[in-house]
């Protein structure tokens, strides 16, 4: 990534002093990657665009409560988070109310990918998607979290533990668990023979 650690503790700094330019630097710096994390889970470009904006509208309006600039990049994948849940949990509590087809679901979100193609270029493969998606039904919350966040979302170890308030050691159990599943199962092999 194009920023040193040194440069965003100076914005997070500057920021929480009202500098509004240093926070859209601090926004233009975490952007894509906060996009990408949401998009990855909720593949839906209008929805990320969303709540993309609401991660820095919350970080803008609580940056005091951030207690060390040097954990800026991990709070805010917090925040993302926390958001991504409430959106999933809202979408439950619709469901409830509303007797849509999950097919209609999956028709709305292709046709949506295929509208915004720069999106991601991987998105564009559904039936990857769906191979993935398969693979993480098959871990626990906690290790799909871990695997979500390390090799999608290209997070540290140190910045997972940071995110998930868990010792490092905690972290590369999940994770090395989390592989060991993959690996055994018969369509990672075919994914990997696809995507190569």
């Amino acid at each position: 990534m194009g920023y040193d650690q040194h440069s965003v503790s100076q914005w997070v700094l500057e920021a929480c002093s009202g500098n509004e330019a240093s926070f859209n630097r601090l926004m233009d710096t975490f952007y894509k990657s906060i996009f990408r994390m949401i998009f990855y889970r909720i593949q839906s470009q209008m929805d990320a665009e969303d709540i993309t904006q609401e991660v820095f509208l919350q970080a803008f309006n609580h940056l005091g409560t951030l207690q060390s600039p040097d954990r800026f990049k991990s709070w805010l994948f917090q925040i993302a988070l926390n958001k991504v849940r409430d959106f999933f949990r809202k979408k439950r509590l619709r469901s409830l109310f509303q007797a849509l087809p999950e097919k209609m679901d999956v028709e709305d979100e292709r046709s949506e990918m295929h509208h915004h193609p720069e999106a991601l270029e991987n998105l564009e493969k559904a039936d990857f998607w769906k191979v993935v998606n398969s693979l993480l039904t098959k871990l626990s919350s906690k290790e799909r979290e871990v695997f979500t966040m390390r090799f999608l979302d290209h997070l540290s170890i140190r910045e997972i533990s940071n995110v998930m308030n868990k010792r490092e050691s905690t972290i590369k159990t999940f994770l090395y668990r989390a592989m060991v599943k993959i690996k055994k199962d018969p369509s990672f092999q075919t994914l990997m023979r696809e995507t190569l």
